[in-house]
């Protein structure tokens, strides 16, 4: 009786080792367990915006959590930038970042993070090129025209950018550096605001993401005189490209990815990469998002890190050459 009492007992201590096994098993593989909150470093209406929107939708049917959008717009990304750095790397927090992200160690003196060392890369979701884009009353409809006018009209024209140090900021001054020009930069707090602006005249042009200017191109309510990859866009194929336009060499094409704190587990990094390439190369999202001109891609946390890293160096020249600095 003392026996089969005994072995009871070790089977049952056995199973409880075993449950309390499964159990840590099971909490080890539950992330996410709870909300997953995505800044966005510029205001709602514009490109990384219209980016978010249909994948964060889409990644939350599939990982059964909401996926908040929360925008912290201001100084080129930045701000947002500093509060992931901040953030408990556990990645319930990630931020999506454009190409200014790999701009702002050579625009900005100081910056309150290590770009390359704060941050876990998790993936590129896509390409957008930009689109060089004028108010109804610049006095160009052709990029040659508006060189020839800025070069007889010295600062009368003005341009749109996201912000200081933003990818549109630093495209028009490459554009100003390859063409001898001048004109007056006014900075916005994003590209929603600086497309309201030039659809009010307040502004002349703007190097803009083509997602948020096509809309009101085709619309007829702005003028779309070039893009700025190295082809012409599917979504505009009638619009030249800045190179075919008279400025032999130019290309600028701009990135969005994603970012998770340094320190962020290795397994939880690898499945927030699943979900959002999944997410993102949902047909019915694919769709959606190549309408308006976005290039889906999606890479490897090591591809993205590399990017990372190449796209600092590419940028620092350009920016040595533009003279362009924020203090």
């Amino acid at each position: 009786m003392k026996t089969t009492f005994n072995r009871l007992r070790h089977l049952m201590l056995h199973a409880g080792v075993m449950a309390f096994g499964l159990a840590l098993s099971a909490g080890a593989q539950a992330f996410p367990d709870k909300p997953i909150t995505l800044l966005i470093p510029y205001p709602p209406g514009g490109s990384a915006d219209m980016l978010a929107r249909p994948i964060a939708a889409q990644m939350q049917k599939t990982i059964k959590q909401p996926v908040v959008l929360e925008y912290r717009p201001g100084a080129g990304g930045t701000i947002a930038t500093a509060q992931l750095a901040r953030s408990k790397p556990d990645g319930y927090t990630v931020l999506m970042v454009l190409a200014a992200h790999a701009i702002n160690p050579s625009m900005y003196k100081s910056l309150p993070y290590n770009t390359e060392k704060d941050f876990a890369p998790v993936s590129v979701l896509a390409t957008l090129p930009m689109l060089v884009t004028a108010a109804k009353q610049t006095p160009a409809n052709t990029t040659q025209e508006l060189i020839d006018y800025a070069k007889a009209n010295p600062d009368k024209l003005t341009f749109a950018s996201a912000g200081n140090g933003n990818t549109s900021h630093l495209a028009a001054e490459l554009f100003k550096s390859a063409t001898n020009t001048k004109m007056v930069h006014v900075p916005y707090k994003g590209s929603g605001p600086a497309v309201v602006a030039m659809l009010s005249g307040e502004v002349s042009l703007m190097f803009d993401s083509i997602s948020t200017s096509l809309p009101h191109v085709k619309a007829g309510k702005l003028k779309g005189l070039a893009v700025t990859g190295t082809k012409r866009s599917a979504v505009l194929p009638d619009v030249p490209t800045v190179a075919e336009s008279g400025v032999p060499g130019f290309a600028v094409n701009g990135w969005y990815g994603i970012l998770a704190p340094a320190g962020t587990p290795e397994d939880v990094v690898q499945q927030l990469n699943k979900a959002f390439n999944d997410a993102a190369q949902t047909p019915a999202v694919r769709q959606q998002l190549t309408q308006f001109g976005y290039e889906i891609e999606g890479s490897t946390p090591k591809q993205f890190a590399d990017l990372i890293t190449a796209e600092i160096k590419k940028w620092k020249t350009a920016v040595d050459q533009s003279g362009a600095r924020i203090e």
